[in-house]
């Protein structure tokens, strides 16, 4: 059985509709809005209608059949499970029922158990008391039908005159009526409760004019002559009288002048009692249930198809939304390049102006660079040339390397070298100005022509920037 959420009771009275709508709390059922709604108009969807939301909060909805429609027999059992109750009902059904089994739908309610009395050398046995709801299968149909006009999808059909007679607990023998209206005729279901057990339940019925006391009297006669041949009826009956002060005033007259005894009259319980006792036993009722099992497959597909239908219709309404989203950043991006291709336009001959300028600019520094980067090396030269030795020629190429050449006397060679070796390690700034290893093209060579010898070597740059700054 499900964890109920909350529970909808539905009665169409005669007057109006009235929906009694709960909520489980504490083990039972609070009420949480009482509403009348007139015939013509609808009941209202809210709280009615199964959303998501019932998956998670299982919601039943149950409405009340009109006594008129409903057929009551108590039947004594041996005590057993519901299963197997079930069963025996079952296969006496055509015997209880006034209509064909094909005809009718049914179930069935428990009234408690009691052991009866040894017969004979039979032990007491232990028995349980069921009261068999029968109504028609058409009424029940035409019924439903008009519930679906009102969107109202019942999950359980019942009847108040169940709760009815659980909330009598007869401390004595006696015949129990309560007042009800069958067909618009003034009528009164009677509850014989003998040896503490629930013996019969019928209708009775006052006609609208004539002599109604006797009429009771008669109907009553037939009842308590029934009741002597089943057995259960070895007493004059105690007469309990169930009705509001309206119904109270006329019953309580015509059964005193009918039985020509004292009349117990007690409050019935009201409406909104019954309502909350229907929804305590709806939730908790085995599987028996006067919905046709067609008619429960079929809410709840449709209640299935619904919930697919407007996730369907959800998902496509948040397609469109994010279509919409996507198109209107597609249009924002798409204006906003729009001017940024126009302002770029706007400076793109100032960009180039700019880039023109930054390339002179560039070649500028790089020449200045050079003049010093040249000057620097001269000033090195200079400083490391020895005496004696004749510069004739300093080459700066490129701004990376230094050709040198020139003449020495033929006893001054060693004085070459070393002023080549003391090029290829002088500093600058702590860091080395020159490649201190020579490639192909940059060794010393010189050449004797007599007294004199011609030298030539070069030099490639190192840090260049570091040397310039």
């Amino acid at each position: 059985m499900p964890r109920w959420n909350s529970c909808n009771i539905l009665h169409v009275a005669p007057d109006a509709k009235r929906l009694w709508q709960f909520d489980a709390k504490g083990g039972g059922f609070v009420l949480n809005r009482e509403q009348r709604v007139p015939h013509t108009e609808k009941l209202p969807t809210r709280g009615i209608a199964k959303q998501w939301s019932s998956l998670w909060q299982p919601k039943l909805n149950v409405a009340w059949l009109a006594a008129e429609n409903v057929f009551l027999r108590v039947v004594e059992l041996p005590a057993s499970s519901f299963e197997e109750t079930l069963a025996m009902v079952e296969l006496q059904l055509e015997k209880f029922s006034p209509l064909p089994v094909t005809q009718i739908v049914w179930t069935m309610h428990g009234m408690g158990t009691h052991t009866a009395p040894a017969r004979g050398d039979h032990a007491p046995e232990s028995l349980q008391t069921v009261v068999v709801v029968i109504v028609e299968r058409k009424v029940v149909e035409e019924f439903l039908g008009r519930l679906e006009q009102e969107g109202f999808l019942a999950d359980r059909l019942e009847t108040p005159i169940l709760d009815q007679l659980a909330a009598i607990t007869p401390n004595a023998d006696g015949a129990w009526f309560f007042p009800l209206s069958l067909g618009g005729q003034s009528a009164a279901l009677v509850a014989w409760w003998f040896g503490g057990v629930l013996r019969n339940l019928s209708f009775v019925t006052l006609p609208p004019a004539g002599d109604r006391a006797l009429e009771l009297k008669a109907q009553l006669a037939q009842l308590a002559w029934a009741g002597e041949l089943e057995g259960w009826l070895a007493a004059t009956p105690k007469w309990h009288l169930v009705a509001d002060p309206v119904n109270a005033t006329e019953w309580e007259n015509v059964l005193r002048a009918a039985t020509n005894e004292t009349v117990s009259v007690s409050e019935p319980p009201a409406p909104v009692a019954l309502a909350a006792a229907t929804a305590r036993r709806a939730t908790a009722a085995e599987k028996s249930n006067l919905l046709p099992p067609e008619f429960t497959a079929q809410y709840h597909q449709q209640f299935v198809d619904r919930l697919w239908l407007r996730g369907l219709a959800y998902a496509g309404l948040a397609y469109a939304v994010f279509l919409v989203i996507y198109f209107c950043a597609v249009t924002v991006l798409e204006y906003r390049t729009k001017g940024v291709e126009r302002a770029a336009a706007g400076v793109s001959n100032d960009y180039t102006n700019a880039l023109q300028l930054k390339a002179q600019l560039g070649v500028l520094k790089e020449r200045e660079q050079l003049k010093y980067a040249a000057l620097d090396c001269w000033q090195l030269v200079a400083q490391q040339l020895p005496p004696g030795i004749t510069l004739q020629r300093f080459s700066f190429a490129n701004g990376q390397s230094v050709q040198l050449n020139g003449q020495v006397s033929s006893d001054d060679i060693p004085k070459i070298i070393d002023f080549n070796d003391a090029m290829r390690k002088v500093k600058n700034h702590d860091q080395p100005v020159f490649n201190p290893v020579p490639s192909g093209s940059d060794q010393l060579t010189y050449r004797n022509q007599g007294s004199q010898a011609s030298w030539n070597f070069g030099l490639q740059l190192l840090h260049v920037e570091a040397e310039t700054e």
